[in-house]
Parts: C-alpha cells; structure tokens; sequence
C-alpha cells in the first residue's frame, strides 16, 4: 500500500508578476550587485604603482565585462539552469542529478566527492561575503571625510553583528523591502555609471574583446593577477543557479539579461570613465562616482544592499547545511522553521554562529576590504569549477550531447574557470588560505560523517536479525502481546532494531501493534511519494517515510496519517523506542583514530533524533547499544 504525491516546484508554473521580479531581483542578485563596490578598484590595484594607462583601465574593464557574458550570461543563465533537479538547483543537487548518470560506484563516489568539495567550497564564500561586503559599503564614510576613518571597523561589526543576531526571527518581514531596496540600488548603479559614461564615451571602446585579449598579451603571466580580482565581479552567479528552486528559471534569466547585466555594466563602465579622466578616482571609485551631495545617502543605501546580499548567503547556508545533513554529509542539526507557509524559510543556530565568528574573525584580521579582497575568490572560482565538471557529465550522458558540442560549449568554460581558480591559487600566501582552510575542514568533516556512516550501518547489519527470520520465528515465541502502540525507529528496514531486541529481553513483552519506521532521505528536493506501509505480521507493519533534500521529517504528524491505510494511530497511545549508540573501537578499526575521534565528537554533538524527527520527548523510551567501528 502506498500514496503518491507527486511534487512540482510551486515555481514551474508561477507567472511573471511585478512583485515576484521584485523577489528576484532582491534575494537572487544581492550579491553580484554589491561587486561594483570593490571589484574594478582591486582589479586595478596591482598595476596602480607606476600610475595606471588607459590600455590597463580599458583592458581590465573588458575583463570584467566579457567575464559577466561568458561566466554568468552563457554559463548559468543559459546553460547550467538547464540541469535542474525537479526545478531545485545548486551544487547539491547538481550533484544528486549527475550521480544518477554516473557510471559504476567509482564514478558515483567521485561525482560525489566533487559534489561534496563545492558544497564545502560555499562554506567558505559564506564566512567572507558578508565581511568584504559590509565593510567596503561602509568604507564610502572615508570618502565623505576622512575623519570617519576609525569608525569603520565598529559600524561595520555593528551591522553583521544586529544582522546575524535577528536570524532566529526569520527572514519573511525584512524580505518584503528586499525587492524595492535592491531596485533602487541598481537603478542609483545605473544612473552614476552612465552620468559619468556621458562625459568620456571613450570608456565603451572597452565593450570590445580586443582589449581583454591585449592586456593579456601584453602582461602575460601576470594577467593572471588580474583574473585573480576580476573573478570579484562575477561573485554570486552561483546564487543564480542555486535560487532557481524558488523562483523558477524563467524569472531569474529574465531579470539578470533586462535589469542586473545592464546596471553592472553601466556602472563599471562609469567607474572606468571616472578613472581615465582622473587617475586619482582610484582611491574609491564607486563613491566617487557620485555627487558630494549624495554619498553619505549612498553610503546608507550601498549598506542596506550589503546586509541584503549578506542575508541572501546566509540564508544559502542554512540551505545547503540541511541539504548536507538530509543527504547524510553532517550529522542532524538544530532546524527552526521561521515561517508556517514557508518550507525554505529555516533558521539553523550552530550555522549561524558559526558563520558570525567566522565574520567577525575576518573583519578584525583583515581590517578592510582591499585585504579581504586576497582572500575572497578562491572559495567561488574552485565551486566554478566544480559546477562546470557536474554539467558537462550531465549535458553528455542525459542531455545526450556529442563529444563535438561538449567540447566546443563545455570545455572552453571549463578553461574559463580553471584560469579563474589558477589565478587565485597565487593570492593564497595573502589570505586566500583562508577560504581554502575552511572548505577543506567542512571537506573532512562531511567525507568522515559519510565514511563513519557506512561502516555504522555495516556493523548494524553484520550484527542485527534479519526481519523476516524474526517475523517467521514469532508465533512459537509464545511472546505476550500488551495493549498499546510501540515506534521503532530504525535506519535498516531489513533488519531487526535493537531497540526491540533489548525491550524482549528485558521486558519480555511486545506491544499489540508495532511500527517499524524507517526514514529515507531522497536526491530529489520534493519526495514523490511519502508513505509506503506494509502489512509483515498481525498487528505490525513497516512504514517507510521518504523526504526530498529540502524538506523537514515529522514522524508524530505523518504516523497520524496512516488511518487511511486502516491503520488506528493514537498519539497518546504511542511510545517510541530508539537506539542510542555508543562508538568504541574494533579490534581491527576501518578508520584512522584521528577520524574515528573527530566521527565520535561530531555523533555526540549531533541534534537528539527526538528532536530532529519532532518525537514527543515525554513518549520515548532509549535504550543504549555498543557499536563497534
């Protein structure tokens, strides 16, 4: 017996409203809309010592526009938002759709692997994009006088610190001003870019590829220091692609090719305008930009912006966490939905704070945004790379494109990318470890919880009764039925849970109707079907419960739906058992004890089950088991 629901993506078929374009527009694009703060300026720092050439300002410039066509424009707009998993994207469900055309379990292991690196790669970018953001906004105060100077450093912790402070409230309320706030920036992005584009249209010459390709010859090897601080302009094209479950396609490449391409180009160009008629202008040439009338209200609305595209990330992360922990690379965390409509709108406090010490750490280390500059791309160009090998697996095998158009579309994106990283690689001794340090932590705690999993489930399996051979021995057993509804939680529905077991024997009693639960976490973010129950023996039954990678299991609420399959489920008459194991060593251990440490700390600090599956604590019974690993 089972019940199917089928799940469409409430963005498939939602049309093209104002308020929804507004949504997109402030949720989606915060990020790349607030790099025309710092990326020209950093681009061009590294050649500002012997004072900057026309060629240099108009190669860069090129640069950074043909990166935002080809990085954000062909590649996710037009191509990765192909690849979607049932309307959801992101790496983790590029990942989860590229293991299904994988060939053989090593190729799935290492689709997963490169699935599992981007995920931790985002980590990273998370932990500096409201840094380098907020700072850079709040940095317009030097311009204005440089007696603001000092206060850089405390408004800039003020604001990150009342943001991630606020996030237990849930993001429905400050959304609704996301939209009209975002607009306003990238019309104010607009209007100063163009203002300035007026008075030296020499600037558009730099719309032609010839001088990208110039600048190149003419330094290089170290164009590639370049590409290094360009790659800031095309920061949060990942958003494009991993927002795309919440608002559709359609809308997301409608509102980057009519409003986002055309205010960032504008304004670049109009910070690369300022430049060549004065070369001074580089000491900030956003803020510049703009009249002395309107920079402190600037300061405010690029501030505003930043905390925008700061949430968006934030919000990202609660995201891609619960991903991880539904597909089993984290153990269970603390999930608080802040909305009763809203299934994506979480709140997860160990991401949160972990994500504020991160921040502040950085703010207080790098002091301003030119520094965090060094560190920030090496996080975003290696998910890049990772999202580029996932799509080019999935265009060839489910697409069914040809070697020919793979290598024609695909590979030269690639290279793209791996210039992008490569280019990074060189900022490493001045900071760029740093996102390369927290990717690779988040890499070995995901790889170790998956690792110290499987052989859990292995010894689980070595050592626990099959089903079936208890079920055909229970009739002889002579076992006393007592009234009641007893909830066996387990994660091998094959298998006998010791939690029965240990309730024989000590009990010696089985209740009159048994449940043996099992949770399935599925690759698809919407499970097709929720309930599958099977009738094994009088009174018991086995019901598997499945749920897509964005969704929240409810035991209590999905067992009182079984009375449809005839099933009476009395929550008041219900007692749930659950194993609680204990990790020691094996005599022959099939992990490090370096891992199996760090597996044992990550088990002991995971969310309790009671909570995660939001089991009555009051209605539980746990008894303890030795695992050995």
């Amino acid at each position: 017996m089972a019940v199917s629901k089928e799940s469409t993506p409430p963005s498939a078929s939602r049309p093209l409203t104002p308020a929804l374009l507004l949504g997109v527009l402030g949720v989606v694009y915060g990020d790349i809309g607030t790099s025309p703060l710092y990326a020209l300026r950093a681009s061009l720092l590294h050649f500002a010592a012997d004072g900057l050439e026309r060629w240099e300002i108009l190669g860069v410039l090129s640069l950074i526009f043909w990166s935002l066509v080809l990085v954000v424009t062909v590649k996710y707009v037009l191509l990765v938002m192909r690849a979607d998993n049932r309307g959801e994207g992101g790496i983790l469900a590029l990942m989860a759709l590229a293991q299904r055309v994988g060939r053989g379990e090593r190729g799935r292991q290492l689709i997963m692997l490169v699935g599992i690196a981007g995920a931790a790669l985002f980590f990273g970018d998370g932990t500096i994009t409201p840094a380098i953001s907020v700072l850079s906004a709040v940095e317009g105060l030097k311009v204005i006088s440089p007696a603001f100077s000092d206060l850089v450093i405390p408004i800039s912790l003020g604001v990150l610190l009342a943001l991630f402070l606020v996030q237990y409230k849930g993001t429905h309320s400050i959304g609704r001003v996301f939209g009209p706030v975002t607009a306003l920036w990238f019309l104010s992005l607009a209007i100063l870019g163009l203002v300035e584009i007026v008075r030296e249209p020499v600037v558009l010459l730099a719309l032609s590829p010839h001088y990208a390709i110039e600048f190149c010859i003419r330094y290089h090897l170290a164009a590639f220091v370049a590409l290094g601080s360009v790659v800031l302009a095309v920061t949060g094209a990942e958003a494009l692609y991993a927002d795309m479950g919440h608002f559709g396609r359609r809308p997301i490449q409608l509102v980057w090719l009519v409003a986002v391409l055309p205010a960032l180009t504008l304004n670049y160009f109009g910070q690369g305008a300022l430049l060549l008629a004065d070369r001074a202008a580089l000491e900030n040439p956003f803020y510049l930009l703009a009249p002395h009338w309107f920079r402190l209200p600037l300061v405010v609305l690029a501030t505003c912006a930043t905390i925008i595209a700061s949430q968006a990330m934030i919000s990202g992360a609660f995201s891609i966490a619960r991903q991880c922990v539904q597909l089993g690379f984290l153990p269970r965390l603390v999930v608080c939905h802040t909305s009763e409509t809203e299934e994506g709108q979480i709140y997860m406090p160990q991401i949160n704070f972990a994500l504020l010490a991160g921040v502040i750490i950085l703010v207080l280390a790098f002091q301003d945004s030119d520094s965090l500059a060094a560190a920030y791309g090496l996080a975003v160009t290696g998910t890049f790379l990772c999202t580029s090998t996932l799509a080019g697996l999935i265009f060839r095998r489910q697409f069914g494109w040809s070697r020919p158009a793979v290598a024609a579309v695909v590979v030269p994106l690639f290279l793209l990318d791996a210039a992008f990283f490569i280019s990074n690689v060189l900022k490493v001794p001045d900071g760029g470890w740093v996102p390369l340090l927290l990717g690779s932590v988040m890499f070995v705690l995901m790889l170790t919880w998956r690792r110290g999993r499987e052989l859990l489930f292995a010894r689980f399996r070595q050592d626990s009764l099959p089903l079936k051979s208890f079920l055909a021995r229970l009739p002889q057993s002579r076992t006393i039925r007592v009234p009641g509804i007893a909830v066996f939680m387990t994660g091998q529905a094959d298998y006998v849970p010791n939690a029965l077991l240990h309730n024989l024997k000590h009990n010696k009693v089985l209740h009159e109707r048994v449940l043996f639960v099992t949770v399935e976490n599925t690759d698809v973010p919407l499970a097709p079907q929720r309930r599958e129950v099977t009738e094994l023996a009088p009174g018991i039954h086995r019901v598997m419960l499945r749920y897509g990678f964005q969704e929240s299991p409810n035991i209590p609420r999905e067992l009182e739906a079984l009375r449809e399959y005839g099933i009476e489920f009395e929550p008041m008459q219900a007692s749930y058992f659950l194993g609680r194991e204990t990790l020691v060593a094996a005599a022959a251990p099939k992990m490090a004890t370096w891992r199996q440490w760090l597996f044992s700390v990550m088990s002991r600090n995971a969310m309790p089950a009671t909570e995660f599956f939001r089991i009555p604590s009051d209605r539980v019974v746990e008894l303890g088991v030795r695992v050995a690993i």
